[in-house]
């Protein structure tokens, strides 16, 4: 741990790897993404490591789902998106993927989140827009925010820049993010390393700095 005008200054995984501290974001493990994602089993596997090693060393965990608006509640942004996603140029083709309560918004069999668990739903890319993550995080005093799922470049990388403007480290677990475009998800964890904004590790020395904790 480094120190400015009195203040901590986290540099090093250890200096946040502990249940008082940091968070763990599961972003959008749901059945209908896993399907669309070359490689998601791989995620959902290492995920769960990430899930196991927080819930032993009783690190808050909060997941987020993607939900899709009925038709009469899509306006000019969401109809833009599922256009682009579902690959067609009429708006009346398009169909709501992620409606509340249906299968494909549910979140994966292999990463049920428990009692003590936040799920929040959301319609933007970042897991702060329109959500009481910022809220709930610094309620409870947490300035780290490890974070996995799918995909990386679509939602992890919006969430970590909007983690970092809202005074939060965050943590990629790069073995657990999928993408849904390969090179776009390599693209993304390298701006990520430029930037230099988030600690990026995987989930392994994730799980060890824990246990360590």
């Amino acid at each position: 741990m480094k120190y400015a005008n009195g203040l901590p200054v986290p540099v090093e995984l250890a200096d946040l790897c502990n249940p008082k501290s940091t968070a763990l974001l599961i972003y959008d493990m749901q059945v209908g993404i896993r399907s669309q994602v070359a490689g998601a089993d791989h995620v959902v596997e290492r995920c769960a490591v990430a899930l196991a090693a927080a819930r032993r060393a009783g690190v808050r965990v909060v997941f987020t789902r993607h939900l899709s608006c009925p038709k009469a509640w899509m306006g000019a942004t969401q109809y833009r998106t599922a256009m682009a996603w579902q690959k067609t140029s009429d708006p009346s083709a398009v169909k709501p993927w992620f409606l509340r309560d249906t299968p494909p918004a549910a979140i994966v069999p292999e990463l049920l989140p428990n009692a003590d668990e936040l799920v929040l739903d959301k319609l933007a890319m970042s897991a702060f827009e329109g959500t009481p993550l910022a809220f709930a995080l610094k309620d409870c005093g947490i300035t780290g925010l490890a974070i996995c799922g799918i995909a990386i470049e679509i939602g992890i990388e919006p969430t970590v820049r909007h983690a970092t403007d809202l005074g939060f480290i965050p943590i990629i677990l790069s073995d657990a993010c999928g993408s849904g475009h390969a090179e776009a998800g390599r693209r993304s964890l390298d701006t990520m390393r430029f930037v230099g904004e988030a600690m990026i590790t995987d989930v392994d020395s994730f799980a060890a700095a824990l246990a360590r904790s």
